[in-house]
């Protein structure tokens, strides 16, 4: 690879591939570039494991200009840290405006690339390329990802340097990179956050939010993700959290490349912006970046801030857990569903029993008969919608107690156009939407009791036919309805007062999760950032499969198929089974397991 070519000494554009394979280092180069006609489009490289390691070739001398555009192409998908190779085909103006961490562009297949009619030509010393594709998604300078549609097309322009090298004097700015190159290339970590709307700073009982972000996997993650938790939190998800840390807190300029010690502690220098924060504060910041270091290796069990020269405050995990809230650190006690007779009962989460027993209290007690059940998520409180789909009863898990009259009724005329399957925030606030096509409302019962407040949502297209609310009391997930097509949306809760001291909620920045899907059938929150979603693309077959709230596919496995599923349902703690209600009744599935039949029953439900 690299060899020169026969006549005019030029060397092709190539990258180099490094994989471990059985202790073996083996390098794989690519295909040689035809010296004249169109120039293609950049394959992306199938994908590899994530040993794999691609390293860029810089431009051979007297290269044409479509080995320099196709030199610069393979460049981007290498995993030099700062592009340095890929500024090697730009002239020196061009190196130093051009900022490919401005954005990155997502294609289905790497980016095509033809001359531009009238763009100029080899021999006028100046030539244009239009670089052509379909667009999957785009990541901005956030590092939030986002899905896309469409056409992309993007002109660069080049011209002969002083020494006659053809060099890109013209770009845009960012990344353009194939779908498959940058599954291999970037993966999804969550950096955390606070909610906003629960108690200041110091607070004990802080609830931590997820924002995920794509980083590139093989260039210094840990660094890249300290550094983008301190810029603050995504455009999207910023109206609800906020950061412990100080603003313009960074990195201290000599920080360097952030890795633990041999004992997993990793030492974080800050600038003064940092310095003198008190301890309680110190911990919450410390926390932040355990939570959202958790996932990265080498492993991080204990974190120690530094600023102005002085030690502020050290963090360990399990400390980080005590001093905030995490949906995905909570182990439910009980998987609960509705038995045959429309009771609701329970299992204990997370093993093998098949032989449910009755819950504590008037609903699973008494003689109301439900078709859907939440449960809060202490397990305290249980809420039922009643077998016609028009009452709402809210009761203790404490048996003996009474039921009461319902706390909700819907004037719909018929069992779908009446109320959905309830969901338990994390104040046990108990959310439902009344699909009256008369009166639709998505509606919030404080504590489960009292007058429902009506959620303003000054956006919503649409008629809303499922709820569930996150763990961490700001995002909520919702199906909604419009001409057939129901469409999976996360919005953000918003909590304030109206004029006079009432609370007012809205349910703001609804955005799709599920864009290429036309009909989703059942979801339920399954992680932090992550939620599992059944439904069917146009044309295609129902199918389960595991989305981010960005609208990304999460680097795991999709579950096992399963046909004729009407519910799902997950805990946020990734350690327990998914459940469905589906043809064959209740079944889970256990990790690395095919579903297996649990019971008769249906609409399960872990708390939340």
């Amino acid at each position: 690879m690299g060899a020169d070519r026969e006549g005019r000494g030029r060397r092709r554009p190539a990258r180099v591939m490094v994989y471990a394979a059985g202790g073996v280092l083996v390098l794989a180069g690519c295909a040689s570039m035809p010296d004249s006609g169109d120039l293609r489009g950049v394959e992306s490289t199938p994908r590899q494991e994530t040993q794999v390691r691609v390293f860029a070739v810089p431009p051979g001398e007297d290269a044409p200009p479509s080995d320099i555009v196709q030199g610069f192409l393979e460049a981007l998908t290498s995993d030099d840290p700062h592009y340095k190779t890929a500024r090697q085909y730009l002239t020196g103006d061009a190196a130093k405006t051009w900022r490919p961490e401005a954005s990155t562009t997502v294609l289905t297949d790497g980016p095509g690339a033809k001359p531009e009619a009238g763009g100029g030509g080899e021999d006028s010393g100046a030539i244009s390329y239009m670089l052509t594709g379909a667009k999957v998604a785009t990541v901005d300078a956030q590092q939030a990802y986002a899905p896309a549609t469409g056409a992309y097309g993007k002109s660069v322009h080049l011209t002969q340097d002083s020494k006659g090298q053809w060099r890109i004097d013209a770009l845009p700015q960012g990344v353009v990179i194939g779908e498959s190159d940058f599954q291999r290339n970037y993966m999804s970590v969550s950096k955390y956050y606070f909610a906003s709307n629960t108690d200041a700073a110091g607070s004990k009982s802080q609830t931590a939010v997820a924002d995920p972000v794509y980083v590139r996997r093989r260039v210094e993650p840990m660094t890249q993700m300290v550094s983008s938790l301190l810029n603050g939190p995504t455009r999207w998800l910023g109206p609800v959290v906020r950061s412990s840390f100080p603003t313009g807190t960074a990195l201290a300029k000599d920080a360097g490349a952030l890795t633990p010690d041999d004992r997993n502690k990793l030492t974080v220098p800050l600038n003064d912006k940092a310095a003198g924060v008190g301890t309680n504060r110190c911990e919450e910041m410390a926390a932040q970046l355990l939570f959202t270091l958790r996932k990265l290796s080498p492993a991080v069990d204990e974190v120690e801030l530094r600023a102005g020269g002085e030690d502020l405050c050290s963090l360990t995990q399990q400390a980080a857990e005590a001093a905030a809230s995490r949906g995905a650190a909570r182990h439910p006690d009980y998987l609960y569903f509705v038995d045959g007779k429309h009771r609701l009962v329970r299992i204990a989460a997370g093993n093998s029993d098949t032989d449910p027993e009755p819950a504590p209290g008037a609903l699973g007690e008494g003689e109301t008969a439900l078709r859907s059940v939440a449960v809060s998520r202490d397990e305290h409180t249980a809420a039922g919608v009643s077998l016609d789909g028009r009452s709402l009863y809210v009761g203790s898990l404490v048996s003996g107690g009474s039921l009461g009259e319902p706390v909700l009724r819907s004037r719909g005329g018929a069992e779908k156009q009446r109320l959905t399957t309830p969901s338990w925030d994390a104040d046990d606030g108990l959310w439902v939407a009344d699909r009256d096509p008369d009166h639709p409302r998505l509606l919030l019962l404080q504590e489960g009791k009292g007058d429902p407040l009506e959620v303003r949502m000054p956006h919503l297209d649409g008629r809303i036919q499922s709820v569930r609310v996150a763990a961490d009391g700001v995002r909520i997930a919702l199906v909604v309805e419009k001409g057939g097509k129901k469409t999976l949306l996360i919005g953000l809760i918003e909590r304030g007062e109206k004029p006079g001291g009432e609370p007012a909620v809205s349910v703001v920045e609804l955005r799709s999760a599920t864009p290429e899907l036309e009909e989703v059938t059942a979801m339920s929150w399954a992680g932090d950032s992550r939620l599992v979603v059944v439904g069917r693309e146009h044309g295609g077959v129902e199918q389960m499969r595991y989305v981010q709230v960005d609208g990304s596919t999460p680097d795991v496995p999709a579950p096992a198929a399963l046909t004729g599923v009407k519910d799902v349902t997950a805990a946020e703690d990734d350690q327990l089974p998914l459940v469905a209600y589906s043809v064959d009744g209740i079944v889970r599935l256990p990790s690395g397991e095919q579903w297996q039949k649990v019971t008769e029953g249906t609409a399960p439900v872990y708390p939340g």
